[in-house]
């Protein structure tokens, strides 16, 4: 049970999302537009979560690392399972954009 919370939740094995972020990953922040337009990562495509699976035509190669943010990671950890149900193979839950912002500098 433990494993598999942290798993949902994104602690497990240490991410270097720096270098995801360099290979090309899509870094998706899942909050309201509302709060992306208050601040956001340079250069994220922004889906709420309750649009994302209406939304999968945007993010069209499943192999692509997608790394997912929102303001606490709660919001992110549901997006990646989204993703993953959905036959997307690489995703990351980055967590909160903002600490999200400071590892991949």
């Amino acid at each position: 049970m433990i494993n598999t919370l942290k798993k949902i939740f994104g602690f497990g094995p240490k991410i270097n999302y720096a270098e995801l972020v360099q290979q090309g990953a899509i870094l998706l922040d899942v909050r309201s537009k509302g709060e992306f337009m208050g601040g956001h990562i340079k250069g994220a495509v922004n889906i709420p979560v309750e649009n994302l699976k209406n939304n999968l035509d945007k993010l069209k190669d499943k192999n692509k690392p997608i790394i997912t943010c929102c303001a606490s990671g709660i919001r992110s950890a549901s997006a990646k399972n989204i993703l993953i149900s959905n036959g997307y193979s690489h995703v990351y839950n980055g967590g909160g954009w903002s600490s999200l912002q400071s590892k991949i500098k």
